[in-house]
C-alpha cells in the first residue's frame, strides 16, 4: 500500500533505539522511551498559503529528523508502525 500525506503532513519511519548502552547495559522494553528520530518515508504537497498558494515543504523522503516527543498520530499499514504529523511538528533535520 501507497500513502501519500495531504497538505504539510509528513509520513515518518521511526528508528529504533538502541537496546545497549555504551556502558554495554542492556536496556529493557519497559525502560525504553519511543525514539524521537526518524526517516521521512513520504511528504504532502505542503501548506496552504494565506494567500492560497501552496508553499513548498522544507523536508524531502529520505532525509532523517528530530520530531516533537508526542508528535503525530501512531499508524500501522502491512505490519509497519509509521506517524503521521505536521511538517511544523519536525524539530530539525538530521544531516550526517
Amino acid at each position: 500500500m501507497k500513502l501519500k500525506p495531504l497538505g504539510d503532513r509528513v509520513l515518518v519511519k521511526r528508528l529504533e533505539e538502541e537496546t545497549m548502552t555504551k556502558g554495554g547495559l542492556y536496556i529493557p522494553d519497559s525502560a525504553k522511551e519511543k525514539p524521537m528520530k526518524g526517516e521521512i518515508k513520504a511528504v504532502g504537497d505542503g501548506k496552504l498559503g494565506e494567500d492560497g498558494k501552496r508553499m513548498k515543504p522544507n523536508v524531502k523522503a529520505g532525509e532523517f529528523v528530530l520530531f516533537n516527543k508526542y508528535a503525530g498520530t501512531e499508524i500501522k499499514v502491512e505490519d509497519e508502525e509509521f506517524l503521521i504529523m505536521r511538517e511544523d511538528d519536525i524539530l530539525c533535520i538530521i544531516e550526517k
